[in-house]
Formats: C-alpha cells, sequence, structure tokens
C-alpha cells in the first residue's frame, strides 16, 4: 500500500494530463465540426455515423491501434485515441443542442436583420449552450475511465497501479487505483457539472468558479507536464510484458542501472511483444528483457524447426544486429520457455507425460493462454507438429490462467517454465517430445541509441550475463504470486545480495 500511496500523486497527475489533453482536443474538433453539421444534415450523418462507429471499437483495441499507425508509444497514441472516444457526446450534443432551438426563434432573430452567423452566435448557441455542456460532462468522464487503459501503449497513469495490482495479485494497488480513477473521474464531472448549472441559469457566479476550477485542474496538469518533460529528468525508459517475471525483471534492470550508473531509471508495464520491440528499435524504449524463442519465431519470423539453444540465440543476436540495430547486451542465465501443463493428479489420470501422449486427449479438454498464446507462432507450430485440436481454447489473463487450471475452470495451460505457481499448484510440464517450441534464454535487449546517449548503461548491463537461474527467477516470481511482496521489493532483495 506504502508504495502504490507514493506513485500515486505522479501517475494521477500524469492521468489528468491524458484526460485533459484528451478532452480539449476533442472539444476543439467536435465543437466546430458539431456546428457545421447542425447547417448540413449530409455532414451531420456522416461525422456521427463516424463517432458512433470508433465507439464499437473496444477501448483497449482503440489505444493499441494508434501505436502502428502512428509508430509511437507513451503519450501521443493514448491522447489521439482518448480524442476519438471523447468525440461523439461533444459532437451529438452539439447538433443536438442547436437543432433544438425553438423555430420562433430562430425566424425572430432574422426578422430584425441577424445574419446567420450573428444568429448562430448570440440566439442558437447561448440556448443550445447547456446541452452542450452536458455532452463534455459525458465526455471527461468517459476520458478519465478509458485513460486508465493507457498502460499498455506505454503511457503512465491511474491504469499502471491497476494493470500492476490484477497481475502481482496485490489488491491495494487495484484499490488505490481504481479510488484514484474515481475520484478524478467525480472531481472534472462535478466542475463541469457546475458549468453545466452556471450557463443553464445564466448564473455569471457559478459559470466563474467551475472555470476557475477548470483551469487549476489545467495548470495542476500543465505544471507536472513541464516538470517531467525537463530534460534532466529523462529517464532510461525499461520495458516490461504483462506477467509478473517481466514486472520483476524490469524493476530489477532498474535498480541495477540506478545503483551502477547513478541514471534514473522508469519501469514501464504492461506493454506487448511486438509493442516492446518497436518502440526500442524506434527508440522510444531503452531497455526490456524478453525471449530468445519469442525473438526468434515473433520478431524475426523464423519457421521450421529450431536450433538447438545456444544456435538460436547465437542466430537471433546476429540477426537483430544486423536486421533492426538491436543489440543483445547479456543472457540473464535462465530459460522461461512457454509449456503445456496439467495438474499433476490429472496429468497421471490420463496417462501423459509428454505432448504426443496428449493428442488422443486433446478433444475432450479445454486450453487456456495468455493474451498472446493463441496468436503466437510457437502455438502455430505445436499443432502442426503434434496434430494437437483441442475441445476450446480460452484466452484469459496470465495471473488467473494458473487459478484457472487449479480450479478446473480450465484443463491444460500454456505455462510459463520460470514461473514460481508451477510448483506451488503441483503442476506438470509436458514435455515438447518434438522440438516444436524453441528455447527461451531471458535476454537483455537495448536500441541503438542507448550506447551512443549513456554508454555506462550498456557497460553495466552486461555484468548481468549469467546473474541469474532459473531457481533464483522461480523463487522471485512466487515471491510476488503467493507471498504478496511487490516486484520493486523482490528485486532490490535479489540486488542486494549481489
Amino acid at each position: 500500500m506504502n508504495e502504490a500511496l507514493v506513485e500515486l500523486p505522479r501517475l494521477a497527475a500524469a492521468h489528468l494530463q491524458l484526460a485533459l489533453a484528451g478532452l480539449g482536443l476533442a472539444l476543439a474538433v467536435s465543437l466546430p465540426l458539431g456546428i457545421a453539421a447542425s447547417r448540413r444534415p449530409r455532414l451531420a450523418a456522416a461525422a456521427l455515423g463516424s463517432a458512433s462507429v470508433i465507439q464499437t471499437i473496444p477501448s483497449l483495441a482503440l489505444l493499441a491501434i494508434m501505436v502502428p499507425l502512428l509508430a509511437a508509444i507513451g503519450f501521443l497514441p493514448a491522447w489521439i485515441a482518448l480524442t476519438l472516444y471523447a468525440a461523439l457526446p461533444i459532437l451529438r450534443n452539439t447538433v443536438t443542442g442547436i437543432a433544438g432551438v425553438e423555430p420562433a426563434l430562430r425566424e425572430a432573430a432574422r426578422g430584425v436583420g441577424m445574419t446567420p452567423g450573428q444568429q448562430l452566435r448570440r440566439v442558437e448557441l447561448p440556448l443550445a449552450l447547456p446541452v452542450i455542456v452536458a455532452g463534455v460532462r459525458t465526455a471527461a468522464v468517459w476520458t478519465v475511465g478509458t485513460a486508465t487503459l493507457s498502460t499498455p501503449v506505454g503511457a503512465p497513469s491511474l491504469g499502471n497501479l491497476i494493470f500492476a495490482g490484477l497481475q502481482t495479485r496485490n489488491e491495494a494497488l487495484v484499490v488505490v487505483g481504481c479510488v484514484g480513477a474515481a475520484l478524478l473521474a467525480l472531481g472534472l464531472d462535478q466542475t463541469i457539472g457546475l458549468l453545466e448549472r452556471g450557463v443553464r441559469e445564466r448564473s455569471r457566479g457559478w459559470t466563474r468558479l467551475a472555470l476557475a476550477l477548470l483551469v487549476a485542474f489545467a495548470v495542476a496538469a500543465l505544471s507536472a507536464l513541464v516538470g517531467a518533460s525537463a530534460p534532466a529528468s529523462q529517464p532510461i525508459r525499461i520495458g516490461a510484458k504483462p506477467f509478473t517475471e517481466q514486472y520483476v525483471l524490469a524493476e530489477l534492470l532498474a535498480g541495477f542501472v540506478e545503483r551502477e550508473t547513478g541514471q534514473r531509471s522508469e519501469p514501464l508495464h504492461g506493454l506487448g511483444s511486438t509493442v516492446l520491440f518497436d518502440a526500442l528499435r524506434g527508440g522510444e524504449l531503452d531497455v526490456y528483457v524478453d525471449y530468445s524463442g519469442t525473438l526468434w519465431a515473433t520478431i524475426l519470423a523464423r519457421r521450421g524447426p529450431p536450433p538447438e539453444r545456444a544456435q538460436l540465440l547465437a542466430d537471433v543476436s546476429e540477426a537483430l544486429a544486423r536486421e533492426h540495430g538491436v543489440h543483445v547486451t547479456a543472457a540473464l542465465g535462465f530459460e522461461n520457455t512457454y509449456a503445456l501443463a496439467l495438474r499433476r493428479e490429472r496429468a497421471e489420470a490420463l496417462g501423459v507425460r509428454r505432448i504426443s501422449e496428449l493428442v488422443p486427449h486433446a478433444p475432450a479438454l479445454e486450453i487456456g493462454g495468455d493474451y498472446e498464446w493463441f496468436q503466437r507462432a510457437e502455438w502455430r507450430a505445436l499443432r502442426a507438429a503434434y496434430g494437437l485440436a483441442f475441445h476450446s481454447t480460452r484466452t484469459m489473463d496470465p495471473t488467473l490462467m494458473y487459478a484457472a487450471l487449479a480450479e478446473d475452470e480450465v484443463d491444460v495451460i500454456s505455462a510459463y517454465s520460470s514461473d514460481g505457481r508451477i510448483a506451488a499448484y503441483d503442476l506438470l510440464l509436458l514435455e515438447d517430445d518434438r522440438g516444436a517450441i524453441p528455447p527461451y534464454d531471458a535476454v537483455v535487449l537495448v536500441s541503438a541509441g542507448l550506447a551512443t546517449r549513456v554508454p555506462a548503461v550498456v557497460a553495466a548491463l552486461r555484468a548481468l550475463d549469467g546473474a541469474i537461474d532459473a531457481d533464483a527467477m522461480r523463487r522471485m516470481n512466487l515471491a510476488v504470486d503467493r507471498d504478496g511482496r511487490t516486484p520493486r521489493e523482490v528485486a532490490r532483495e535479489f540486488l542486494a545480495g549481489r
């Protein structure tokens, strides 16, 4: 809980920046568009239809789409996605508010000689303003809520606490993140509600108070943004995928870099494999830990039977440097491969210890996998090598897979071989007797620009080669997943022993 409270002000400020930036841009675009659409029925149909279609896209998917479209991670894709999500209520309420002005009032305005522009400014907009502000109020709440999903695209927000809490089963982090986001949403909602009341009642007092509060929100967000963008404060950005081991390793690398070089580091949690790699290649990320098998099969798109472990690591290192300018700085010393896992008693009842022995039973079984598993080359390779055909598949959060297996919600899962919960839940990893899954050495990747910008960091990271064996990694994972410790605590304890 203490760690969450320490992080809360920084993440709340980042969350507010995102929400206000998205809301502000949506207002700047949607209000003029709504005014124009109120005069042109075809434009209204097209604009409202497009905004409605955007609303049908799941918010997390929309954020993910922005990453390849903009070739960026962090603030920019989150900002654009939030703007698109906030557009519909502002646009619809602008069109509806202007359309709802009494025809008699329009006729009277024309009768006294007002031009169309004067009619809009002096009659229609003042009367439509309460409806428009109500749309802004709705958009503000939507935007604050959706901003919690910006974590997977690398934009800090209160979602950092929520995602970290879900992945590490730390309820305190989830509660703090949710309460913080709810308070921000409530604060903006009530402030804009005051503005709505002011324009509806034509009360200068309520209007001025609301505008003053909105300015205070904006100043607080801008001050935090200016402070964060100062050159001296730019950290070494360390990425992590959305599961416990990656959270621990990101904190371990951050602590190691700070201790050895004095450079401030910032872990960015919950990013997908391709998002991480593209960000590293593009220089938006400096360091992250990946796995040789993932790089071989997913990033480099190699096909066919994988080579043996040492050769695959050498091939991957050479190809990454040659094709992408990304460098393997250290192999940490352990392998975390994908493996099919069953409860030991279930495996014994079925008489299976190898994947080939699972094949005849698969049509009656359900398999669970993480967010990526069923789209990965390794899953396709397994099916091709063994002819596996399960009754059904279920995608779920990596943290929940093990509990689902232990509680008989699924029959098989795509486990991680270095996960401490394998022993805790007494699971059996099936032998890949046809070698379909490649080796998965954990390796530290660094961007091409990091060696030029801060060579001392790259030199320090080389000292981690062979520093973590599989047993040590399992103990660290288990300390988080079973014992409820934070990834940062576990990482610092490991570093203290070195």
